[in-house]
């Protein structure tokens, strides 16, 4: 072969090879081209599940209220659950205000009180019931409840809650309110304490006129029995709830230490022991 063929052959390999690294370098772009695409793809579904995830959360939160808090309708079955819970717990005793017993009751447990607070909730379903049980049905206790704020973060909404609790009161329907706070207590710091959810305590106290309840809460006095409860608490050096002052009635008041918010047995003894002085 001639020296220009060998030449002619070695310039057709040499654009052979042209040719086939031309066509792997567009293979490997259609590939990497191909590729992107499904990351692309993948990327695009994935945005969606994480947006559809997103909105599901955002719906739990807001059927539940947020921050783990359920708000409860007034007429719902845990509505009327509560309900039943309250009435069995205080229907039939005497209430006068924020008194719950007989008025001639020989001893006094005055317990004060922030209805935010989660340990007078525990005090509501531990010792209590064992105490109106024992105590208050039977005459010889009245339990006066005072306001003191420590759990409650806004001191106006504070004063809205207590005020709406004295306000039942002034029908003798006090006590109802406030035990049915402490069942359907949210979770502290929420913000949970608004207008709707104080309007959705009152519609489950049985024969609470509400156009009174309402216009009650504007009563300036009610507002002075919350400073006066305040200071009382001060004046017995009290800084948590639930705390608590026990007595002969008309007498004076010495400082109850508990043992347990759950066990009666330390309320039971300084009953007790008041009784038989």
């Amino acid at each position: 072969m001639s020296q220009q063929g060998v030449e002619d052959d070695e310039a057709d390999l040499t654009r052979k090879q042209r040719r086939e690294q031309a066509r792997e370098q567009r293979k490997a772009l259609e590939e990497e081209a191909a590729a992107g695409a499904k990351r692309k793809a993948r990327l695009t579904q994935l945005g969606i599940v994480v947006a559809v995830v997103v909105a599901v959360v955002v719906v739990i939160l807001i059927a539940t209220g947020g921050g783990g808090t359920k708000k409860i309708a007034p007429h719902s079955t845990e509505a009327s659950q509560t309900t039943a819970a309250v009435n069995k717990l205080v229907a039939g005793i005497p209430q006068n205000g924020n008194t719950l017993g007989n008025p001639n009751a020989p001893v006094t447990l005055q317990y004060f009180g922030d209805l935010e607070c989660p340990i007078c909730k525990e005090f509501t379903l531990g010792a209590l019931p064992t105490i109106i049980q024992k105590w208050v049905r039977t005459g010889k206790v009245k339990i006066e409840y005072r306001s003191l704020e420590t759990a409650t973060r806004e001191p106006e909404v504070f004063k809205t809650q207590q005020v709406a609790a004295l306000a039942a009161g002034k029908q003798n329907k006090m006590w109802n309110f406030v035990e049915t706070f402490y069942h359907e207590q949210g979770e502290e710091d929420s913000g949970y304490v608004n207008e709707s959810y104080l309007q959705g305590l009152a519609q489950q106290v049985p024969g609470l006129n509400l156009a009174t309840w309402t216009s009650d809460r504007s009563n300036a006095e009610l507002v002075n029995q919350v400073s006066s409860d305040a200071q009382a608490a001060n004046n017995a050096g009290f800084t948590g709830t639930p705390s608590f002052l026990i007595g002969k009635t008309g007498g004076t008041p010495s400082k109850l230490e508990y043992s347990s918010l759950t066990d009666p047995t330390s309320f039971n003894e300084a009953i007790e022991k008041l009784l038989k002085a």
